[in-house]
């Protein structure tokens, strides 16, 4: 009876411990960078890690955005670009999307690797420590990584905001952007308008 107590306890503790220790990354919250990762298993080798864009669709009951696009830059489609969606960190689709203003402005290129230090976690949790966020009840996030603009290749998030209304707190307005450097992490841009809430 010891010998059975004592072998149970051992493989309670043992199953505390892989719990406690292993640390799987739940897919639903998988960050942008992670999904680069996961994407590169769904495109042709010349395109791996050649992130274009990666961007978000507005999230659902809370902060993180759980469906994302990953662009890479493809030298093998048509407009140079392949998409990967990704659903709670699962591939719903891949496709060539047609991109017909990127080549002009520049915006089909990769973006350099070297810069892209600031994951898209870290770029929220930045963005909402803004003082002028202080006292809003932020519901919702959208979040872009692409170029500051045609004439600077600096990668940097662009993280649209939502926030509770006044009145009715079950409803949310549209506060405006913030931009974060992904190299560094600093905010260069917060254009931000809590009047927008009443």
């Amino acid at each position: 009876m010891k010998t059975c107590f004592k072998a149970s306890g051992c493989l309670f503790l043992i199953a505390m411990a892989t719990a406690l220790f292993a640390s799987p990354v739940d897919a639903a919250e998988m960050t942008a960078f992670q999904l680069v990762k996961e994407g590169n298993d769904h495109i042709g080798k010349e395109a791996k890690d050649k992130v274009v864009q990666i961007r978000s669709e507005k999230s659902i009951g809370g902060l993180t955005p759980n469906i994302w696009y990953v662009v890479y830059y493809d030298p093998d489609a048509t407009f140079k670009s392949t998409e990967v969606k990704f659903a709670a960190g699962k591939k719903v689709s891949v496709k060539r999307p047609t991109r017909l203003l990127e080549p002009v402005t520049g915006a089909h290129k990769a973006l350099d690797k070297e810069k892209l230090k600031v994951d898209s976690d870290k770029a929220l949790a930045i963005a909402v420590k803004e003082p002028i966020l202080e006292k809003l009840t932020l519901k919702s996030a959208e979040m872009k990584l692409e170029r500051l603009s045609a004439d600077f290749d600096q990668p940097v998030w662009k993280i649209k905001l939502w926030a509770a209304k006044l009145k009715n707190p079950n409803d949310t307005a549209g506060i405006g952007e913030i931009i974060v450097a992904a190299d560094d992490g600093k905010v260069l841009k917060t254009d931000v308008h809590p009047n927008r809430i009443d």
